[in-house]
């Protein structure tokens, strides 16, 4: 990995990005990163298409927010709507929320989760799949150099976590059945028509789809065709 991306100059991370293995690494590189340009939690979060309609938990990959937080947001709240999500998909320009700006929707996610000020930096894989990683905190602002550098070490730190953390949830475990399974249910086929399809009894096509559920971290089959898109296992 060194030699293939020696160009690609990370400067004070590159010891720390050559050594990072695991989810764990990659935490504790995006924690480091966030305290010491003065916040408080971090969010690594998966676009997703516009049509998508997913709850902000079910797009988290990687975050240090207190325990609930999302949950309770979701709760009350609907992410699809939100203006930070709107501006996602019409810009990828770095962005800056302030608690106390108005939304024109009154949907200030940075207010609405308890913080003073949130800062988004949209990133994508090699591959296109759009992310953000985003920064709470109560700061007041923070200005254009440290924007600009967050922004850098952002794009940098996710580069290694998408090539070599997000690349092996390829599949998410699911079997080639389970795939199979998923892919009818996303044509809108119910479980009685797939086990005509498939030729097994409805009861094996809710057990399989409970366990599709299950490794894809959902709650109904609406997240999970969403997510299955999204993590690219089906079209």
């Amino acid at each position: 990995m060194a030699t293939l991306l020696s160009n690609h100059r990370c400067f004070e991370l590159s010891a720390d990005l050559e050594k990072a293995l695991n989810r764990v690494d990659f935490f504790r590189l995006f924690h480091t990163a966030t305290l010491s340009h003065g916040f408080d939690h971090f969010g690594v979060m998966q676009l997703g298409s516009e049509a998508d309609t997913s709850p902000l938990t079910s797009r988290l990959v990687l975050h240090d927010l207190p325990s609930g937080l999302a949950e309770e947001y979701d709760r009350r709240h609907r992410f699809a709507g939100s203006a930070l999500l709107k501006s996602l998909h019409a810009s990828t320009i770095a962005s800056v929320w302030k608690a106390d700006d108005a939304a024109e929707d009154g949907q200030n996610i940075a207010a609405q989760l308890g913080f003073e000020l949130l800062v988004c930096c949209p990133v994508a894989t090699i591959t296109g799949q759009r992310f953000a990683v985003l920064y709470f905190g109560d700061n007041e602002d923070i200005e254009k150099a440290a924007l600009y550098g967050l922004s850098y070490e952002s794009a940098a730190i996710f580069d290694y976590f998408a090539r070599i953390s997000l690349a092996n949830k390829s599949g998410m475990g699911l079997t080639p059945r389970e795939t199979e399974i998923l892919r009818w249910i996303s044509h809108g086929k119910t479980a009685s028509e797939i086990a005509l399809i498939v030729s097994v009894s409805e009861h094996t096509i809710n057990s399989h789809t409970a366990t599709i559920l299950k490794k894809l971290d959902v709650v109904n089959r609406t997240q999970m065709v969403a997510k299955a898109i999204r993590e690219q296992i089906i079209q």
